[in-house]
Order: C-alpha cells, then structure tokens, then sequence
C-alpha cells in the first residue's frame, strides 16, 4: 500500500456522531493519501483543557463561541496560508437541521473552495448498539471526548448525521467496518469523485 499519492489540495470532512470512529478512520485514510488530520477534538481540546471537561457534564453555552474562534482560526489559516498541494481531513460531530452545525459546515466547504481544492464530505453512519459500544471504551476516557452512553442513545434515536447534500457526498455505514476498511471504501469514493487513478494508491 503507498503512503502517499498525487492526489493533492484535497479536503475530506468526516461527519458523524461521537462514538462512530472518526479520528481513526482519519488517521487510517491519511497515511494512504497523505493528508494532515484535523480532528474536531484538536480545536476543541485548547478550550475543553482550560475547563477540565470530562466527557459527561455538560458544557457551559459560552464555551462555544470559544471554540469557533479557534475554528475560525484553523479554517483561515487553511484557505490562506497552507502550501496549495496539502490535502487535508476534517473531523465533526454535526446534526442535521441544527443551524449552527449546519453553518460550520458551510465554513468548512468554503474554505476548501477558498483554496481551490476538491471537496469530499463523508458521513458516517452506525447502529446504535455499536455506537455506545464505542463510545465507553477505555482509550476514549480522559481525551475530552464525550463518553455517555445515554447521550449516545439520545443522539442515535433523536437525531440524524447531517447530510450535506452535495454532489461528491458519500454516506457510509461503518458498524461493522474495521478503520482500514472505512478507509479503503472513501478512497474508492475519492479516486471516483475526483478522477484520480487508484492503481497510484497500491
């Protein structure tokens, strides 16, 4: 498998609740592509940090627009400042119909169009059983990550994994998928979405 590719100036944005896998698919995805991981946690954690999060109170509101200046931050430094041949991978927990989600997600897909860069949104789906599953395990704990099982089930009954409707959109379910398997399955998507050759990846 090549850890590289010629694919370049790519953003994929990983979109799914928490619990489902993200960071992991996305670290499993870059080292085929060669991408830079921008994990949602890794805006959130300088905040989060500063107010000893652990995963199950629930935030104050005012911490939110706390973190949308280090967002805000991060997005412009990629549409403005990072060399133009850099792929990248996003990382969110968005729900659909929630308007500031629905914002960032905007934000996101404009700075990819800032920078000219191809554009693929991924949302991952999972059975709920799984979800909270995953969301109790041990190397979740002390990362600031939500680790409630009851917020998992409320998520995964209540709400829906925003769909961002666009033409290069894949959803996946990725319950019974290893993170080397999500990821062989977006890069497929990827080569078919951008024209790339996928003998390239190995």
């Amino acid at each position: 498998m090549a850890t590289h590719s010629s694919v370049s100036n790519l953003v994929v944005y990983l979109v799914g609740f928490a619990g489902t896998g993200k960071l992991t698919i996305a670290r499993a995805l870059a080292r085929r592509i060669g991408a830079k991981v921008v994990d949602n946690h890794w805006i959130n954690n300088p905040i989060f940090g500063l107010i000893d999060a652990d995963g199950m109170t629930p935030l104050p509101d005012a911490v939110w627009s706390q973190v949308a200046k280090v967002r805000d931050a991060v997005l412009e430094t990629i549409a403005t400042l990072v060399k133009p041949e850099t792929n990248f991978i996003l990382t969110q927990e968005l729900v659909e119909g929630d308007p500031i989600d629905e914002a960032i997600f905007h934000r996101v897909r404009e700075a990819a169009a800032r920078r000219g860069a191809s554009f693929i949104p991924v949302r991952l789906l999972c059975e709920e059983a799984e979800l909270v599953r995953r969301i109790q395990l041990p190397e979740r704990v002390g990362q600031f990550k939500c680790i409630d099982p009851a917020d998992a089930m409320n998520k995964s009954r209540r709400h829906v994994v925003l769909d961002p409707k666009t033409p290069t959109t894949l959803t996946l379910d990725v319950t019974r998928l290893s993170p080397e398997q999500s990821a062989a399955a977006i890069l497929i998507h990827i080569t078919r979405a951008t024209g790339a050759d996928a003998n390239q990846y190995g």
